[in-house]
């Protein structure tokens, strides 16, 4: 069985060096961890986990929170997860994905929660290991997530360049941080094209738009184009149109945002705002462990949205 000295032989370095990766990588330089590892690699040596957590006091385990009542098996989570399961991954930290249900079950060093609502604040906040929340909130809590108003505002300027006259936003009936944001993007470029802002609000399934542009057809002038708040009801907007008999893209268009799955199963496949979801994952699991290293906050992380084009709005 391969020793930390044989790693140290087969790396040219320290056993202090070796012993400095595999304990506090924040430490060392990318070049040394590759030299490192890639010696652990060849030797087939495995740090002693256990006994490392019990000499540090800690459990080398993340919980991941999901607060949401969805299912973890959709592409949009799963992604989510290999995104901080690669950033755990480095540092000798294993995944654990827990639910409200079963949320105290064993202890861990930190916390990614996303799904977060008003109600849960208050137990977040007397949480005593670093927490990171995946998604904007205004509480006061470090998180990673997508510039969502600069998001809608940029889709909806490319629908207003497609030549598209009026613009309908439909968004998801919440009052998280998230969604204000993207409502505040499309209202923006509403304000500065002087237009009317029209806009309707629904839970986060496709049934329910799909129905409802069935119902309220008559009332949807052509050139007209829907700026929803998610994919899962743009898609429900897309087949409502389709039922009604509406052209996609020529006398409607439609607009998501996500970008993971469901805009490319959609026929067509909808224009959205992409985000790079196994980037942010990656972002959460580096900065819990930034906090649990050094011991405080760390700043939010925004990322930039990109425009993913599909069939839904013209060429």
């Amino acid at each position: 069985m391969a020793t930390l000295m044989d790693v140290a032989k087969r790396a040219n370095v320290s056993k202090m060096t070796v012993s400095r990766v595999i304990n506090h990588p924040e430490q060392v330089t990318d070049e040394l961890k590759e030299l490192v590892y890639a010696a652990m690699k060849e030797l087939d040596y495995h740090p002693n986990l256990i006994a490392k957590a019990l000499v540090s006091n800690s459990t080398r385990i993340i919980k991941l929170c999901i607060l949401e009542d969805i299912d973890v098996t959709e592409p949009y989570y799963m992604n989510l997860m290999v995104g901080i399961a690669k950033a755990l991954d480095l540092h000798q930290y294993s995944l654990q994905l827990v639910t409200r249900r079963n949320f105290d079950i064993g202890n861990c060093d930190g916390y990614i929660i996303t799904g977060l609502r008003e109600k849960d604040v208050e137990w977040i906040q007397a949480l005593k290991k670093p927490v990171v929340v995946f998604g904007e909130n205004r509480y006061g809590f470090d998180y990673v997530d997508t510039n969502n108003k600069l998001g809608t505002y940029q889709i909806a300027n490319l629908a207003l360049e497609k030549g598209y006259e009026h613009l309908i936003y439909f968004g998801m009936d919440s009052t998280e941080s998230f969604e204000q944001s993207r409502e505040a993007g499309y209202l923006k470029q509403i304000q500065e094209s002087k237009l009317i802002p029209k806009m309707y609000r629904f839970k986060n399934h496709s049934h329910l738009t799909e129905e409802f542009i069935e119902a309220h057809w008559t009332e949807f002038e052509r050139n007209s184009v829907f700026i929803c708040s998610t994919d899962r009801l743009a898609i429900g907007v897309e087949r409502g149109i389709a039922k009604c008999g509406g052209n996609i893209p020529h006398d409607y268009g439609v607009t998501g945002f996500d970008g993971v799955f469901l805009n490319q199963v959609a026929s067509p496949k909808i224009t959205t705002v992409k985000q790079s979801i196994i980037e942010m994952g990656n972002a959460c699991g580096e900065s819990v462990l930034d906090k649990i290293a050094n011991r405080g906050n760390t700043s939010s992380l925004i990322f930039e949205p990109k425009i993913e084009l599909g069939g839904t709005l013209r060429l």
